[in-house]
């Protein structure tokens, strides 16, 4: 991991706390608005209710129809929603004949808004329904019941007030969740320094053992090859002299692959974007692989669109290249095919660049692992024809780098290797 990688992850980190954080007040909020507006609702209906059962007038004005309404019991019923209410509901109710047609009674006291034809109209909507029921227009809620004696009655509550305060409420929660939302990603933002600390100490130790064990790793293995030479020029080589010296080249590869790592992470750093024309330096790196091509009896094809160009370091662009042809002409099967192809996506907004060979054992392979480092799918197969696992993992570090993918496929006896940079 290098410091790109490291200011990926500080700005994951920082997306993934402010997006969790946004979805725990997303539910918060929801919830507590949801509530609410069942509360109100239960409530509304709970009025209604009490309009229907009393005939649409529970509230007399003289003393005598208060005291009956006392003995009755409907000031207790009363007392169930506010001592105002009487005062601050706003309703309407209408009293049909059986027929639904005939209007036998009118109460308009409770609203001044309304006019008695506008009364009688929106009742006659809402009585005209097939079923009785509840329902909601405007600022209205309203309820249609059939009463005992055959008449049906609609009462229309104006619930104004009470959907300006679910509002409101919706509104602070937005308010509210946006402002801590802000909050949260400016603290986030301040403290994932101190969150990335740790990993980036870790960086920096990693990079150092690896500098520090190649560097100490080179002497002994000097000393063995020497040990061994002077070995075979005293007594001759033997199948022990020459198994120490494969697993001394071995070993030394093994060390060289560890110091491309670390340099390919420190060039990382260090690369220049700068406007290049992709199909010539592509064009460029393959050229010298004819002649490897001729030698092993291989045939090498391009398929290279020109005047392609990208922003994008030309150092990384052939090494990049450079690291797929090896691997193809590493893995191709004897007298087969390599095929390199440089096209564009998306109207140019995209390059992509494949590496084919034929590999005919590549049916079973499992694909998903190529791209980790030291990985072999065949190791005894591979160990013959060199490498360490290394050359992948750096090509995919290179595509990552410019915001691309690296991909493989195998199909009809192929192996693609696919590179899509943007």
């Amino acid at each position: 991991m290098n410091a790109g990688a490291v200011r990926r992850l500080k700005w994951k980190i920082i997306m993934t706390s402010t997006l969790t954080f946004f979805l725990v007040m997303l539910v918060l909020g929801a919830s507590i608005n949801t509530a609410n507006a069942l509360v109100t609702n239960m409530s509304i209906h709970r009025m209604l209710d009490y309009l229907v059962d009393h005939d649409g007038e529970p509230f007399p004005n003289t003393n005598q129809g208060r005291q009956e309404r006392t003995h009755s019991g409907t000031n207790e019923e009363f007392e169930d929603f506010s001592p105002e209410f009487r005062y601050s509901a706003r309703y309407f109710a209408v009293i049909f004949e059986p027929d639904r047609e005939t209007v036998q009674d009118m109460h308009t006291g409770h609203v001044s808004q309304l006019t008695e034809e506008d009364a009688e109209k929106m009742a006659r909507w809402a009585v005209g329904r097939e079923k009785s029921g509840y329902g909601k227009t405007g600022y209205y809620y309203w309820r249609t019941a059939e009463l005992e004696d055959g008449r049906w009655i609609a009462v229309f509550l104006n619930c104004q007030s009470q959907i300006s305060a679910n509002r409101r409420v919706i509104f602070l929660t937005l308010v509210m969740a946006f402002g801590c939302l802000a909050i949260a990603f400016i603290l986030v933002v301040l403290f994932s320094n101190r969150i990335i600390r740790p990993e980036i100490e870790n960086i920096r130790r990693q990079k150092q053992f690896v500098t520090n064990a190649s560097h100490e790793l080179k002497t002994p293995l000097a000393v063995i090859r020497a040990n061994t030479e002077i070995e075979e020029m005293m007594n001759g080589e033997s199948e022990w002299t020459q198994s120490t010296m494969r697993q001394v080249d071995r070993l030394n590869g093994l060390v060289q692959n560890l110091v491309m790592i670390a340099r390919a992470q420190e060039q990382e750093d260090r690369s220049v974007m700068e406007p290049i024309d992709i199909s010539r330096c592509v064009a460029e790196t393959v050229s010298p692989y004819e002649s490897l091509a001729q030698q092993d009896k291989k045939e090498l094809v391009r398929n290279i669109t020109p005047d392609i160009r990208m922003l994008a370091d030309e150092s990384k662009i052939r090494q990049l290249t450079s690291l797929l042809i090896d691997n193809a002409f590493k893995y191709c099967d004897p007298e087969g095919k390599v095929i390199v192809q440089l096209d564009t996506l998306r109207k140019g907004r995209q390059v992509r660049l494949s590496i084919s060979n034929t590999y005919a054992a590549g049916a079973n392979v499992d694909y998903s692992r190529f791209f980790e480092r030291f990985y072999r799918e065949d190791r005894a197969h591979n160990v013959d024809r060199g490498g360490f696992g290394i050359g992948l993992s750096i090509a995919e570090s290179i595509c990552r780098q410019y915001g691309g993918t690296i991909s493989v496929s195998w199909k009809d006896g192929m192996i693609v290797f696919t590179c899509v940079l943007v």
